[in-house]
């Protein structure tokens, strides 16, 4: 038995909210043991480590992002101009990752694995598309959040965007296939069990019936739910109503498509009949608010009718916080009504996704939750009760206050430095983006 005490916290939960003062949270293994005063007398074995105060909360999720995207920031490619949604994925995203390949893709996912982490997310949920590197893709992005210790999941974004009938398939055989890797891998136990597969699609504007069809047939075989873009652009609505005249999400269901492990990313014009097909099925929608700014599609306007409701990035990043708080910020400027706590419930909601997809408890700070921790120091000028953490969260704290993440108790960043030496890691990974940016302007 291997008991870890963290001393002398200030534990803070984002929901149901609460702080605890002084407390001491003993961590067994994976899992927490008990939170609670004095725990050093009742496990004189332990290990203890002196928060000193510090803030000890459950860790923080990115609900959908694109690791392929860490080797784009400042990019120096020849990108046209982009009037439009359409224009930037075809002129910008879709020419990137049709240029990674197995180096870029690895160092793409180390690099956003480490600013994840130094962001205080424990886990992030990934969406990945590399349509010149299919097979074998997914176990590289696996490998990189292995490397740095990262929960997570991925999955490859099914299309017909490049290649038709022949890229379907070896999408839904590479989603297929990882599942298969991921059940491998836990029967056999050799590595901790820190990463999951969803069943992915690209948008339903780039999967015809044919692709949904396969889809199901994934699902069905590998118990994985789907995670998909829907309705981020008008477009996509357009689409479907003029070759499919049907709504989106009713496209999918009649694919048996919606269930409780459903990840809905956007979903800013989904129609009431859609809204209504995701909540009866319990599934997510996860709003990524700077990412929809950045592309100038629009405000959701249906954030209070979602059921579940979380919070990613899109690939802006893995920062939680600052997510947060544009989230709350864009939507009083929209004239909104819901206030910071409500976001904060968003934001835990992201563990709710991790309990429905490896089978543990996530988010709390209790005895038999999950040991993933994030820690900070950041100092209240006010005091931090449990009714208004969320306000600390929107208008002071930040990822600059994260000092430590301990990702199935294990501490992966203590005192703000990873186990291993991250400077030659960032530098091969801007080699190998300057390789990759050429390639790009290679592409049509």
């Amino acid at each position: 038995m291997s008991i870890i005490i963290l001393k002398n916290a200030t534990g803070v939960q984002l929901h149901p909210a609460k702080v605890w003062e002084n407390v001491d949270i003993a961590i067994e293994n994976d899992v927490i043991l008990e939170v609670g005063t004095s725990l050093a007398a009742r496990y004189p074995q332990a290990k203890s480590k002196e928060m000193n105060g510090r803030i000890v909360m459950p860790g923080m999720v990115c609900a959908h992002n694109h690791f392929y995207s860490g080797l784009s920031r400042g990019i120096q490619a020849t990108i046209p101009p982009c009037p439009d949604f359409i224009s930037t994925l075809k002129n910008l995203w879709w020419r990137l990752d049709r240029a990674l390949d197995e180096e870029s893709l690895y160092y793409s996912g180390l690099i956003c694995a480490l600013e994840a982490v130094r962001s205080g997310c424990t886990a992030v949920i990934d969406h990945h598309a590399s349509p010149e590197y299919i097979g074998g893709s997914l176990s590289q992005l696996r490998n990189a959040f292995l490397k740095v210790g990262l929960r997570g999941m991925t999955c490859f974004e099914t299309t017909d965007r490049n290649g038709g009938t022949k890229e379907l398939v070896a999408g839904v055989e590479e989603n297929i296939r990882f599942a298969g890797e991921i059940d491998a891998a836990r029967k056999k136990g050799e590595q901790p069990y820190l990463v999951e597969a969803h069943i992915g699609a690209h948008a339903p504007f780039t999967v015809p019936d044919e692709g949904l069809g396969m889809l199901k047939e994934a699902l069905k075989i590998t118990g994985r739910g789907l995670h998909i873009h829907a309705a981020e652009d008008g477009y996509d609505v357009s689409h479907s109503h003029h070759r499919y005249g049907k709504d989106l999400l009713v496209r999918l269901a009649e694919f048996d498509l919606l269930d409780s492990k459903t990840l809905v990313a956007h979903g800013l014009y989904l129609s009431e009949t859609d809204i209504a097909l995701l909540n009866a099925s319990d599934g997510f929608l996860v709003h990524n608010a700077r990412s929809n700014m950045n592309n100038h599609v629009g405000y959701n306007q249906h954030l209070l009718e979602i059921r579940n409701l979380a919070l990613g990035t899109d690939g802006i990043g893995s920062d939680m916080f600052e997510e947060m708080k544009f989230a709350f910020f864009k939507h009083r400027d929209a004239g909104g009504p819901l206030w910071p706590d409500s976001f904060a419930r968003a934001l835990s909601n992201g563990n709710e996704l991790l309990n429905r997809n490896f089978n543990a408890r996530f988010g709390r700070l209790e005895a038999g939750f999950k040991a993933d921790l994030t820690v900070c120091d950041y100092q209240p000028p006010t005091p931090l009760i449990a009714e208004n953490i969320a306000g600390h969260i929107a208008f002071g704290m930040g990822s600059a206050s994260v000092c430590g993440v301990m990702v199935n108790g294990v501490m992966i960043y203590e005192n703000r430095q990873f186990t291993f030496d991250c400077e030659p890691i960032f530098a091969e990974a801007r080699r190998v983006a300057k390789k990759l940016w050429a390639r790009m302007d290679n592409l049509s």
